[in-house]
């Protein structure tokens, strides 16, 4: 959040290229504006001006009521140090996916979220959510499955206006997944 107000602070009166967000974000590595520090960096920045100058506001509202409803629950489970990690790991796999399967800059801690999504549903995969507006409960394995199947069509049939990182998201729900396998195997624990 402190990074997201730093943003909309730089970035309001900077020229094209010298803006925070410009630094921060993560460029296409074959672009000459990427940097290595970027694979960390775009994890913790938001969107935060939009075409017309106006806040954009959901993004990071999104993405934080996500990391409170999924990652309170893991950061229980696991403790902070090894809660930390899996974040890392998971917004560094979306990171690397991003770069590979996408041709444009990124922002944002969805993929490290979907990680955790991914990582909620294999623990607690009956656990049910309300989403509005279905007037009905969805089970956090199906509707991390319907995220992760947007997701995959959004990345191979973008729209005009599309502006997710869908492979991102993608590439930190696989990371999540498979640290969550892996964690959960040599941990010998069921979670319900």
């Amino acid at each position: 959040m402190l990074v997201w107000v730093a943003q909309l602070f730089f970035d309001k009166t900077a020229t094209l290229g010298e803006a925070l967000t410009d630094k921060i974000a993560l460029f296409p590595y074959d672009s000459g504006y990427f940097k290595p520090y970027q694979l960390v960096t775009h994890m913790f920045a938001h969107a935060s001006y939009d075409a017309r100058g106006g806040i954009v506001i959901f993004h990071i509202l999104f993405n934080m009521y996500a990391l409170w409803m999924f990652g309170s629950m893991l950061e229980k489970v696991w403790g902070p140090k090894r809660f930390l990690i899996f974040y890392l790991a998971c917004g560094l796999g979306a990171g690397v996916a991003q770069l590979f399967l996408s041709d444009y800059p990124a922002v944002g801690a969805s993929g490290a979220i979907m990680g955790l999504m991914a990582a909620f549903a294999y623990l607690f995969p009956n656990t049910q959510f309300y989403i509005i507006p279905l007037p009905f409960p969805i089970k956090a394995k199906y509707l991390v499955a319907v995220y992760a199947a947007i997701d995959l069509f959004g990345g191979v049939h973008p729209g005009k206006a599309d502006n997710v990182a869908h492979f991102a998201h993608l590439g930190g729900m696989v990371v999540g997944f498979i640290l969550v396998l892996i964690w959960n195997k040599t941990n010998k624990k069921t979670f319900y």
